[in-house]
């Protein structure tokens, strides 16, 4: 298993923070947050499936097409990918 994960992850930059510098995972300690309140605590998850589908529920019809975040300019992940797409057409 070692040897696979260094040959995935030979192209890419690794991040090992030392202990008490928790900057490294700040986003995803956020999204696990904000999900955990927003959604999961809602339910009562039955097995794994059961959370698979729910995470991605969320992620799909309410995180990436409705959810504002601040970095985006106060736009959806994806109202803000076609924001970009149209700025670079007008360019091109």
């Amino acid at each position: 298993m070692s040897k696979e994960y260094r040959k995935a992850a030979s192209k890419m930059i690794l991040s090992y923070p030392k202990k008490a510098f928790p900057w490294d995972n700040a986003c995803i300690e956020s999204f696990h947050a904000i999900i955990k309140c927003e959604w999961i605590n809602r339910f009562r998850i039955r097995n794994y499936r059961h959370a698979y589908i729910l995470v991605f529920e969320y992620i799909e019809t309410f995180y990436n097409t409705t959810r504002i975040h601040s970095h985006c300019n106060y736009m959806s992940p994806n109202q803000f990918e076609k924001h970009i797409k149209n700025l670079k057409e007008l360019v091109c």
